[in-house]
């Protein structure tokens, strides 16, 4: 093993925060696949400063009566690791927290499924 592969500070490069959010889009893509409401459209999910934006065109017409790209839901992450998901209050022009936990997939698993319609309006 040559010096240089043998340092912590080798074995780190590439690890840091671009490639953690790299994967989470991954898996925030993933769990899209799956979703309960408008399966027929492809939702984008987009890296921001502080977390990811999901959007996706207005097949309900509800917001956007043209059936134009609307934002659907963000998640970001605090210091201590605890996820957000917030929900876009179209009238407001605002996000909205709606979910804690230390858990992403149980906020994928509400995001997906939407019973509500708070997501995908």
């Amino acid at each position: 093993m040559t010096p240089a592969r043998a340092s912590g500070q080798e074995r780190g490069r590439g690890a840091g925060p671009g490639r953690l959010y790299d994967f989470t889009r991954h898996q925030v893509e993933h769990a899209l696949r799956q979703r309960a409401r408008y399966r027929y459209v492809q939702p984008r999910v987009l890296r921001e400063d502080d977390g990811l934006r999901i959007e996706s065109p207005c097949c309900s017409r509800n917001v956007d009566s043209e059936g134009g790209v609307i934002d659907i839901a963000r998640l970001t992450q605090n210091a201590a690791g605890v996820w957000c998901l917030h929900a876009r209050d179209h009238v407001a022009a605002r996000w909205t927290p709606r979910l804690e936990s230390g858990n992403l997939t149980d906020l994928l698993d509400a995001l997906c499924v939407d019973a509500d319609r708070v997501f995908w309006p």
